[in-house]
């Protein structure tokens, strides 16, 4: 229900110009007035998309319009969520020159018509912190429309209707606005309003005028430090002028105004001596003054800080704040050992064992890599017994012993060791030249009495292949260190994988046990490997390995698989790839040689002197055939092979099956069905046949002996797929089809030949398939005449036996059939049958020989 209000506010007429543009102010509708509601609704809605109403009652357009017409109309529609009904103010928009000429009160000539001027605003600005007196006069509005009218004034917008409420106000007959209050900029820095001019009815003859009240800026903020707490660092032993940091100050008064323009000044430096850190006055920017800066002596600094306004002068305001600056270690000190030589001992034989510990001292900051020490040794290590290393935890130098000293050949090493620092010497101004400090470690060499010693530990001996067992070959011989010699050691085998040979326990020699094989699995890279371990009268050993290098004998020849398969499909040879047990040296080039008997069949070449091709003379039959072959190696060693070929009819060797072996003996290929060949079997099993009789006295004329003698020639199984252009096989002895209708299809396959002849009769006319094909000497026929035969007399018949003679529904009709019993030895043959239920299916059992068994190979 729409209820218009006020008969003032029925229609509010506003006057705008032909074109308005997007989100620009077209007037303003006082709806609590006109609508006489206290609390405005939540929705306000216009009925025109091309304006926008807000909750003040200002009207925007809400896309570039153009008003071709004089006047434009819409409504503004409000939702009252407690009577919940719908007010609404209509709104005409006349344009202003139509408008104005209209509205004249008073006609003058045209030349005698003042040139209306557009109301336009006095620049206006408010002081903050103004100390009144309030109201404060800010500016007054005026219309030329109020010449010829009563004009009421209103203002809207921030400081009026929106945040800071009731800041300003206007007095609606005079046009003068007023301040109510002080202002603070940083909180509102300007005031854009709108004015409006109205006439008594609601028409306003003026566009609304946009006021800005800026609001000048007083130096009310004092500068301020924007980090409470600041923290800036700066390696040692820069450069004078190296940059270390920027403080930034806020201050909230205006930008760009001698009120923010801020000085900085350094009040104080802790340590105050030496004076080592400068600050630009207008950036802030911190340099250091000095190139001393030395972080042993001082490691940090603290700077009272002040900020000031008014470009520094002494009455602006200011405030202080501090930073602390840390220098950053640099690697300026080199390490230094707290002896200058050490003396350290150590027994013979030892091994990764530590002899010595030294420390170092460095003035860097602990724990990093300025301080860490790497240590080096110089000279004495050129055997590589020695190793120094760093200890994380202290810093130490420890030396170790990593190969085992000989008290018979050096009772004394004199070493030279070096220490640097992980990181790269600094390289400042005031930096010193860097040297590597060094020192003297003497190692003693402690004799003991040592066990036998096996050098080398690896000893490679000759040996020929097919060695014959008893031979005897040069042993392992260790030696004792304090004397020199092999006397009085004993020897014994470890680790021989084939038993090949027996150690003699007094001197080492191996004699061989059985007879050597290069060819062997034990033997590797003809190599084969014996662990002896060598001991001293006091149990003390040593352990070294003999290693015997075969020498290649050609005592293999070569070998081939024993069977091959040639499909006939993909190639008609076999590539045979012989394999030598020898050395290369012994191996290929082979050559192949067919017997005389296999020539005549076979032909043999060989390909690259490793592989061979075996071909056939001419297609063979699919079977297995011996081929006798001779194989030599480069040396003539050869060997005879019977190869067995097996001729397949296949695509690869692994779909080839042949493996039926007949009366002589003789491997014969095992025949397989297809698929395509077990459903032609299948579907010449299954025929189907429609049955429907109208009365029990109706005659049926179907012949017994067709069902029991021969397969029902059929075209579908009921419902399913159509069998396209199949070859028909039809009997020749011909039988009358009554009142009964039969389907009729085909077999498929070529081993079933028919005697009888299947004739269609139609009513009263005597019609052959012969007569509609026009041969008759043949009992083959295609799908196509099948089809076009049969199918409309099949259908007449159907319509015919499911009516009797009143023509009504038969009772008994063509029925889907579900369940075909027991017994049946040729199992499912179809959907439906020609017979009564009770009389099943046996003629099925009286079956052809032939159909017998193609019956049972389908079931294998």
């Amino acid at each position: 229900v729409l209820i218009l209000f006020c008969d003032a506010c029925q229609k509010i007429f506003l006057q705008v110009p032909s074109h308005l543009q997007a989100d620009t102010l077209v007037g303003k509708v006082n709806l609590k007035e006109c609508l006489q509601s206290q609390s405005l609704a939540s929705a306000i809605q216009s009925s025109d998309p091309d304006f926008r109403i807000q909750e003040d009652g200002s009207i925007f357009a809400t896309r570039d319009l153009v008003l071709s017409s004089e006047r434009k109309s819409f409504a503004i529609f409000i939702s009252d969520s407690q009577t919940q009904k719908n007010k609404g103010v209509e709104v005409e928009l006349v344009v202003r020159k139509k408008l104005l000429e209209k509205r004249q009160t008073k006609q003058q000539p045209k030349s005698l018509r003042r040139s209306k001027r557009r109301w336009a605003p006095i620049p206006c600005s408010l002081m903050e912190n103004s100390l009144g007196p309030f109201p404060q006069h800010v500016q007054q509005v005026q219309s030329d429309s109020a010449q010829n009218y009563t004009i009421f004034y209103s203002i809207s917008g921030p400081g009026v209707d929106k945040e800071p409420f009731n800041l300003f106000y206007i007095d609606k007959d005079t046009g003068d606005i007023f301040c109510t209050r002080s202002i603070d900029r940083e909180q509102y820095a300007e005031f854009p309003l709108y004015a409006y001019a109205t006439t008594v009815d609601g028409y306003a003859p003026e566009y609304p005028l946009p006021l800005l009240f800026k609001v000048e800026d007083d130096n009310d903020n004092a500068p301020y430090f924007e980090n409470k707490v600041t923290l800036f660092s700066v390696p040692e032993n820069c450069r004078s002028g190296t940059s270390v940091g920027q403080v930034t100050a806020i201050d909230l008064d205006e930008p760009d105004t001698l009120h923010t323009r801020l000085k900085f000044k350094i009040l104080q430096q802790i340590p105050d001596h030496p004076k080592h850190f400068n600050i630009h006055p207008d950036t802030g920017v911190i340099t250091t003054a000095t190139p001393l800066l030395d972080r042993e002596k001082c490691d940090t600094y603290k700077l009272v800080m002040e900020v000031r306004d008014m470009g520094g002068q002494p009455f602006g305001l200011f405030n202080t704040g501090t930073i602390t600056i840390s220098l950053e270690d640099e690697n300026d000190n080199s390490p230094y050992f707290t002896k200058s030589s050490y003396i350290a001992e150590v027994e013979e034989n030892r091994v990764d064992v530590e002899i010595l510990r030294m420390t170092v001292h460095d003035q860097d900051l602990p724990n990093t890599p300025h301080s860490k020490a790497v240590y080096t040794i110089l000279q004495g290590n050129e055997n590589g017994q020695f190793k120094i290393s760093t200890d994380p935890n202290t810093n130490e130098a420890v030396l170790c012993v990593v190969k085992a000293l000989n008290f018979e050949v050096n009772r004394q090493i004199v070493l030279q060791i070096g220490v640097l620092n992980e990181a790269q010497f600094s390289k400042a101004a005031n930096s010193q030249t860097p040297t590597m400090c060094t020192t003297t470690v003497t190692v003693k060499v402690k004799d003991s009495d040592e066990g036998p010693e096996c050098q080398p530990p690896v000893k490679v001996i000759q040996s020929k292949d097919s060695l014959p067992a008893g031979q005897e070959l040069l042993g392992y011989k260790a030696m004792d260190p304090e004397t020199r010699s092999s006397e009085g050691l004993r020897y014994k085998k470890i680790k021989d994988e084939d038993n090949w040979f027996e150690i003699d326990e007094s001197t080492g020699n191996l004699k061989t046990v059985k007879m050597l094989d290069r060819e062997s699995k034990f033997v590797k890279n003809d190599q084969y490997n014996i662990s002896v371990v060598a001991m001293d009268a006091d149990g003390r050993s040593c352990t070294g390995t003999l290693v015997v290098r075969l020498e290649d004998y050609n005592d293999h020849a070569p070998q081939i698989e024993k069977e091959v398969t040639i499909c006939q499909h993909s190639k008609d040879f076999a590539i045979l790839e012989p394999v030598d047990s020898d050395g290369p040296d012994n191996g290929p080039p082979f050559q192949f040689f067919l017997d005389n008997s296999a020539s005549r069949l076979w032909t043999i070449e060989s390909k690259d002197g490793k592989t061979a091709i075996l071909r056939q003379r001419q297609n063979l039959d699919y079977n297995y055939y011996d081929v006798p072959i001779q194989i030599k190696d480069r040396h003539g060693l050869a060997a005879k092979h019977m190869l067995s070929v097996r001729v397949c009819d296949c695509t690869t060797p692994s779909d080839c099956k042949m493996n039926v072996i007949d009366e002589k003996n003789v491997k014969l290929p095992n025949v397989i069905l297809g698929k395509w060949a077990i459903l032609a079997m299948v579907l010449g099993i299954l025929f189907t046949c429609f049955c429907v009789t109208a009365k029990k006295t109706v005659k049926k004329c179907f012949p017994e002996d067709v069902a029991q003698q021969n397969l029902i020639v059929s075209n579908t199984e009921g419902p399913g797929e159509e069998v396209m252009e199949a070859n028909i096989r039809l009997p020749t002895q011909t039988s009358n089809i009554c009142d009964t209708s039969m389907s009729v299809g085909t077999l498929g396959g070529q081993g079933i030949k028919t005697q009888q002849n299947f004739e269609m009769v139609k009513g009263c006319g005597h019609q052959t398939l012969e007569s509609v094909k026009g041969v008759t000497d043949t009992g083959r026929y295609a799908y196509t005449d099948w089809h076009s035969f049969t199918q409309p007399r099949l259908g007449e018949k159907v319509y015919l036996c499911g009516q009797d003679e009143e023509h009504k529904r038969s009772e008994d009709y063509v029925r889907s059939y579900n369940y075909e019993g027991k017994g049946s030895v040729a199992g499912s043959v179809g959907c439906c049958s020609d017979r009564q239920e009770e009389e099943g299916l046996e003629f099925l059992d009286h079956l052809e020989p032939k159909f017998r068994t193609l019956a049972k190979t389908c079931v294998k």
